[in-house]
């Protein structure tokens, strides 16, 4: 792989993520939906991204319906989840290829049903002045793969959950492009990943 390889991309949604990927240049070979009709498959069709359908109920098992949505990646380099809402197994073939962005900053509120408005409403609920989002590599835990990178933002003492959303969501639209760009550079001059370390907090609006 190379700063060049393409890559796919798996969304449930809106497709905002996968728009702020295709604005800053990078190759998006395929884009997978687990839902039909979203905003996503509209913004990949519009790029001119081939896209495909997999829905888990057309699936006897989560390892069926990951062996169909990793199928559907082949010869990408990288798979980049934005805003995926589906469970999958992943490959021993695709281990340590595969990165997420979550809305905090990872290991808290991460886990079942943290996704979304979820998170910063969760946030707001236990008093928190800072959160922020991350970028991981995902494994077979929920949110617990290791940790390339973060940055935190600041809680305001009048946040509500939707202006909390609009500040996490601007730091995951610097955070996510740079951290799979350093990806992409640090497999092409190695040849593999080496052995991620927790990064340190960068920290914007402090």
């Amino acid at each position: 792989m190379n700063e060049r390889s393409p890559i796919a991309v798996l969304l449930s949604g809106s497709g905002s993520t996968l728009q702020n990927l295709i604005d800053h240049g990078f190759h998006i070979a395929k884009v997978v939906s687990s839902r039909p009709g979203v905003r996503g498959i509209e913004r990949a069709e519009a790029a001119g991204i081939a896209t495909t359908i997999v829905e888990r109920k057309t699936f006897g098992s989560d390892e069926a319906f990951s062996d169909a949505v990793f199928a559907e990646c082949e010869g990408a380099g990288l798979i980049c989840m934005a805003g995926w809402l589906r469970k999958v197994v992943v490959p021993a073939a695709w281990e340590g290829r595969v990165l997420n962005v979550h809305p905090s900053l990872l290991p808290a509120f991460g886990g079942p049903g943290m996704f979304g408005h979820h998170v910063h409403a969760a946030v707001l609920e236990r008093g928190c002045k800072i959160t922020g989002c991350t970028v991981h590599l995902v494994n077979n835990a929920l949110d617990e793969g290791p940790i390339l990178a973060q940055q935190a933002v600041e809680v305001a003492d009048d946040e509500t959950p939707e202006s909390l959303a609009n500040k996490v969501q601007s730091a995951e639209r610097e955070l996510y492009p740079r951290t799979i760009l350093a990806y992409q550079q640090q497999v092409a001059m190695l040849g593999k990943l080496s052995s991620p370390k927790r990064c340190e907090i960068t920290s914007t609006d402090l």
